[in-house]
């Protein structure tokens, strides 16, 4: 029996008479990844501009970047930041999650729809916002300031993600655990927070790559010393292009891709 003729489910379904919606995925996947993957060979460009494909090949957008202290201080804040706002967002969202789920409350689902707000509400009006709010409190331009911009936007993917992995979850097991004499804290933190880890995991990977691309509020609330490597690029754009931008957009995918690549594995690891 060949592989196209092989079933592809319980349903009997063969391979070959789903290849049409293997073709299918695999356009779009293209569609979707192509023009990140662009960005990898313009990256080791001689040239000094941005050309695709590169006419000579070199590290020296790399060495460029990896020897600029501005670039470099610029990355340390975007990690800094990122790594503080996944610190912040996700317990927050974890717990906010949790609570809507077990609650009886009658307009939990108002609260839900609100903490999704910052999802629905354009991101520049939200950015300007948070300028002129910052601006009174004297937080413009600080790692607190991100951080808090950054968990607002961060909070809402991390109780999306929290509340579907709930939802498959059985609630009896932490209920038998309180029944034995387990505190509701203890029995989440020992029963059902092991269950949900895959989600909680992915959370806090949207949290952290959340505030590594955020580029439009970090163009009204950071700067100076404080400033973002996504600042930073958006700056070079508009007042210079070189192949330093496209390395590292390079250096940034590379993360993304391992990070993903880690949770898939630490998060199942146990299933």
């Amino acid at each position: 029996m060949s592989w196209l003729d092989a079933p592809a489910s319980e349903t009997q379904i063969t391979h070959g008479r789903r290849l049409w919606l293997y073709v299918l995925s695999a356009l779009v996947m293209f569609f979707l990844v192509a023009p990140s993957l662009v960005v990898v060979p313009m990256s080791f460009s001689a040239s000094t501009y941005l050309e695709f494909p590169p006419r000579e090949w070199s590290s020296r957008w790399y060495e460029s970047y990896f020897s600029s202290v501005a670039w470099t201080n610029a990355t340390i804040t975007s990690l800094k930041v990122a790594v503080l706002t996944m610190l912040v967002a996700t317990p927050l969202g974890v717990l906010a999650s949790y609570g809507l789920h077990v609650s009886r409350f009658r307009f939990s689902n108002i609260i839900f729809v609100i903490l999704l707000l910052p999802l629905m509400v354009p991101i520049i009006m939200i950015a300007v916002g948070v300028f002129f709010l910052y601006a009174k409190l004297g937080m413009v331009n600080t790692i607190v300031g991100l951080v808090m911009a950054h968990s607002m936007l961060a909070i809402p993917l991390v109780v999306i993600v929290v509340t579907a992995g709930l939802k498959s979850y059985d609630m009896n097991q932490e209920l038998v655990a309180r029944s034995l004499g387990a505190s509701r804290a203890r029995a989440f933190a020992t029963i059902t927070l092991p269950q949900i880890r895959f989600s909680v995991i992915t959370g806090a990977l949207l949290a952290f790559l959340t505030s590594l691309d955020e580029v439009i509020v970090a163009l009204f609330v950071s700067g100076g010393a404080n400033a973002t490597i996504t600042r930073r690029m958006f700056n070079a754009l508009r007042d210079q292009i070189d192949p330093t931008i496209a390395s590292i957009s390079t250096c940034l995918i590379v993360i993304s891709a391992v990070l993903l690549v880690t949770a898939q594995i630490f998060g199942k690891e146990r299933d």
